[in-house]
């Protein structure tokens, strides 16, 4: 059954002809620009801004003056409710109408997302970095769009402030599309962006790479590899990681600053997937429940899972169920290694992690992270057939050593 939201959207996208108001804005002021004149915005664009700044914390369809710089059209009859893509342009005109507001010259910046304007504002330092995040976290845990865009009301003074821009036509979709599945997708590239090692140039190449090319950026330390138990922020950081258990990678906004996942700024400004994220954001939650109560850290440099689950089995022989308890955790670990791809590995390392918590046995996260990563790789057919062997052995020389 077609849903009024997709009909809407392809009316919309075949019927839009005249560019969204603030690139009218934009090419507006920018022609004046180039003709030598005064940069300025016409009278018509200083009136549609007064018009569109009316509407903020008013509801879409309310505000009789925006309907003239409205882009996204309405059927002529049967709408029983207004279509999300004109929603979407409603609070994307409020947004950019506050943004624009005082500014000097154009904000709408094609090809600036929003992690990478947030990214640029840390960057300023107008703002500390906790302050930031308290404020960009909100928006990206949003319940629905119109929760998102009261967020957003919160969060473009600060840019107009700092005088960073932002790209109001990838928002504009990026709000119409937050209410249904393209939203881990959103939420992917906002969070790649705002912790962008590299240039902040804006994105407009599309790179024909696994997106894990050599792009500028430094080399980084995996954060398991620089966790300090003493920390006083550790418990916090622990704990934030432990709520991506089971998401998708990449759309847990307070698991963004702990990613090290190198990737060219192109895949990073379309949100993209990789093996790479996914493996690292399975890792992460790992060592989160690993190591949480542990004034050492879990992550041990050598200890393979077989070595690990080894050490454990032999833990158990000493136990009151013995023999029993050791047969019970190999057939665990056969299961372990006989994973068809990285998300079931994933899964049984999430049942045998709680067991190397509770016996203090670490893991190396570096090994397991690779593993993650090239279980089922189709450019490393024989990854899986190496660890099984190489742990399978490393397990039965710890458990009877």
């Amino acid at each position: 059954m077609t849903s009024l939201h997709s009909t809407f959207r392809t009316r919309s996208s075949t019927r839009r002809a005249r560019q969204f108001f603030w690139e009218e804005a934009a090419q507006d002021w920018q022609s004046k620009q180039a003709e030598g004149r005064r940069p300025e915005f016409s009278e018509y664009v200083v009136r549609s801004l007064r018009a569109v700044r009316e509407g903020v914390g008013r509801e879409a369809g309310a505000v009789a003056s925006m309907r003239t710089v409205h882009r996204v059209s309405l059927p002529d009859e049967g709408l029983d409710c207004l279509p999300g893509p004109y929603v979407a342009e409603h609070y994307a005109l409020t947004l950019f109408g506050l943004h624009q507001h005082g500014a000097s010259e154009p904000v709408h910046r094609p090809g600036v997302g929003l992690g990478s304007a947030c990214l640029r504002l840390r960057r300023g330092e107008t703002l500390t970095q906790a302050a930031l995040e308290r404020r960009l976290f909100a928006a990206a845990t949003a319940q629905d769009v119109h929760e998102l865009a009261q967020h957003l009301q919160r969060l473009v003074p600060l840019l107009q402030r700092a005088g960073v821009g932002l790209d109001y036509t990838r928002l504009f979709r990026e709000l119409a599309r937050w209410d249904g599945p393209d939203r881990n997708r959103t939420l992917r590239s906002w969070g790649l962006q705002y912790t962008d090692p590299g240039t902040l140039l804006p994105r407009t190449a599309e790179a024909d790479t696994d997106g894990q090319g050599a792009g500028p950026c430094r080399e980084s330390a995996p954060y398991w590899a620089t966790f300090d138990p003493g920390s006083g922020s550790a418990g916090a950081e622990l704990a934030a990681l432990r709520s991506g258990t089971g998401r998708e990678a990449g759309t847990v906004a307070a698991m963004w600053t702990f990613h090290r996942t190198h990737m060219e700024s192109t895949w990073r400004d379309r949100g993209a997937l990789t093996r790479e994220l996914a493996a690292e954001h399975a890792a992460l939650t790992l060592f989160a429940r690993h190591q949480q109560t542990h004034a050492r850290r879990m992550h041990v440099p050598g200890n393979s899972p077989g070595i690990a689950a080894g050490s454990l089995a032999r833990k158990a022989a000493t136990g009151s169920e013995g023999k029993n308890a050791t047969a019970a955790l190999q057939r665990r670990f056969g299961v372990l290694l006989t994973s068809t791809d990285s998300d079931e590995l994933a899964m049984h390392l999430r049942s045998l992690v709680p067991l190397l918590h509770q016996a203090g046995i670490g893991l190396d996260y570096d090994l397991l992270h690779d593993a993650l990563r090239a279980w089922d790789d189709p450019r490393r057919p024989d990854a899986a057939v190496y660890f099984r062997q190489n742990w399978d052995r490393d397990f039965h020389a710890a458990a009877t050593s």
